[in-house]
């Protein structure tokens, strides 16, 4: 039997990966009545389900450390509410530095973080490898280290919000592609999927590397670019310790965390070009074996049993966008994440929640809103892997 596609909705969310689902599941919790979600494939197909998984707080700009440790609070209690288990490792995020003045913007990140109580600390490079025993600690100055960090799985965080949202009355679209929204005058009148037409004052852009399409159907411009980022799973390594932190060389951006009896590991491609190819290639392998024979030469001899391709949907600023457009009335967005979209999910649920119904949010967005770029406000965050 077909879906049915309601004739109006309260308001329509626009993207089903973890924004998406974390902002249907806080509005329907919070008693909004008639949230429909669409989502033009299935829950978490687009980058959150190709997501490393790693959930932090220590960052460079006090707005996404603030983001992040709601989110850790939030990902903590996760099995009791929204009720659902997400493979939730407290194991630490651990950053390698290589130079003096990475050294130094680290230390006045750890300052900044400490200040709203994110427990993240500098370490000796001795301290680094006893943590991560894979390491080579050569060059290395010093590591920054939180262990209230870690990683949990996407799909089930997802999945579990879809459940929480469904109980509370959420209707889920799946398969049903937005391809229009109307508006008379400056107001949003109906959103038009692939399944029908649904009549709503209101919709929330959190459709990720796609937002671009979304916006210009209103004429909101959300400058997010796709740029393609590869994880590969290793075969099982020995002698892993069960706490071994989430790994990230800040130097090469190449990272890894245990998955299973393996190894998630990943790096960032600075000559990747944009666009949607989620296609796995091999024109990262040389940087990455590179990394690696520096850092963790023993995983050189790992073989690799797979891995996938997604999306990173990145902004000028590498920071993301999170408001209410002026023009139309009751535009909401929260896209271009630019790499930490999985861990923020559940505190930016909260604050779309609240910027819907008016109220104020635990942290003021205002200086994520997408007309900061226009504006000569761009707000860059540098801790980005």
């Amino acid at each position: 039997m077909g879906q049915v596609v309601p004739e109006s909705a309260a308001v329509v969310v626009i993207g089903g990966g973890i924004i998406g689902t974390s902002i249907a599941y806080h509005l329907g919790r919070a008693g909004v009545p008639d949230v429909v979600l669409v989502e033009r494939d299935t829950l978490a197909a687009g980058s959150t389900s190709r997501a490393a998984g790693g959930v932090r707080a220590q960052f460079s700009d006090e707005l996404n450390i603030q983001l992040g440790a709601r989110s850790l609070e939030a990902f903590s209690r996760f099995a009791e509410e929204p009720g659902f288990a997400i493979g939730l490792h407290r194991v630490g995020y651990l950053f390698l530095l290589s130079t003096s003045d990475q050294v130094a913007t680290f230390e006045a990140n750890v300052r900044l973080q400490n200040r709203f109580g994110v427990p993240s600390r500098m370490i000796d490079p001795g301290e680094a490898r006893r943590l991560s025993p894979l390491l080579s600690i050569d060059g290395l100055r010093a590591a920054a280290f939180s262990p209230d960090d870690g990683h949990c799985t996407p799909e089930d965080v997802v999945q579990g919000y879809a459940i929480g949202a469904r109980r509370h009355g959420v209707t889920i679209l799946r398969r049903c592609e937005v391809v229009d929204i109307e508006t008379r005058g400056d107001r949003i009148d109906a959103v038009i999927t692939s399944a029908g037409r649904i009549t709503t004052p209101a919709v929330i852009c959190a459709a990720g590397a796609w937002s671009p399409r979304v916006g210009d159907m209103v004429g909101v411009d959300l400058p997010v670019v796709p740029l393609r980022q590869q994880i590969v799973v290793t075969e099982p390594v020995a002698g892993l310790p069960p706490e071994m932190p989430m790994t990230i060389d800040f130097h090469t951006s190449f990272y890894f965390h245990r998955e299973g009896r393996g190894l998630l590991v990943g790096m960032s491609d600075p000559d990747v070009a944009p666009g949607y190819d989620t296609r796995m290639t091999d024109d990262w392998v040389p940087r990455l074996h590179h990394a690696m024979q520096r850092r963790a030469p023993a995983l050189l001899d790992v073989g690799i049993t797979g891995g996938w391709a997604g999306l990173y949907e990145v902004t000028p600023d590498h920071n993301a966008m999170i408001g209410e457009a002026t023009s139309p009335s009751r535009f909401l967005y929260a896209t271009g994440f630019s790499g930490h979209g999985f861990l923020q999910g559940p505190a930016v649920g909260e604050v779309v929640r609240d910027l819907y119904l008016g109220r104020e949010p635990f942290v003021d967005i205002g200086p994520l809103r997408a007309g900061r770029f226009g504006e000569g406000a761009a707000r860059p965050e540098a801790n980005v892997v």
